[in-house]
């Protein structure tokens, strides 16, 4: 699946929300819709432990980004989206230790879409951050 395509079938009630227009969001989103199909490939193989760690550090990057889109201050969303960013960094982690089962074809994609949300958080705390 590429985002193109997983774009046109999200609800427009989620695409309504103005976070939806932050595009480290939308690709977290797709990124948990990804790693949804890949921890079912890992529990295929009883892996339980890794599929849990996954699951629960890839939906953690848009929990904190969302949280941290809701404050007020800057210094408080800076906060959440480094806490997204740590998250982003162990899902790389784990996916690099998953390769093994899921294929380097896949470890690659995610790892790209991992990537470029680690670079946009990186920027986004940094202007926080800036802002006070």
């Amino acid at each position: 699946m590429n985002i193109d395509d997983w774009l046109k079938k999200v609800q427009n009630e989620l695409k309504d929300d103005p976070a939806w227009r932050m595009e480290v969001y939308r690709l977290s989103l797709f990124l948990s819709d990804l790693c949804w199909v890949d921890t079912t490939v890992i529990l295929e193989k009883r892996v339980f432990s890794l599929a849990d760690q996954l699951y629960r550090s890839v939906g953690s990057i848009s929990a904190n980004i969302i949280e941290g889109y809701s404050r007020i201050s800057n210094k408080e969303k800076a906060r959440f989206y480094e806490i997204s960013l740590g998250s982003a960094r162990e899902a790389r982690d784990w996916y690099f230790k998953s390769r093994h089962i899921l294929g380097q074809e896949v470890y690659l994609s995610r790892l790209k879409i991992l990537t470029s949300i680690i670079k946009l958080l990186n920027k986004m705390i940094t202007d926080r951050r800036k802002k006070g």
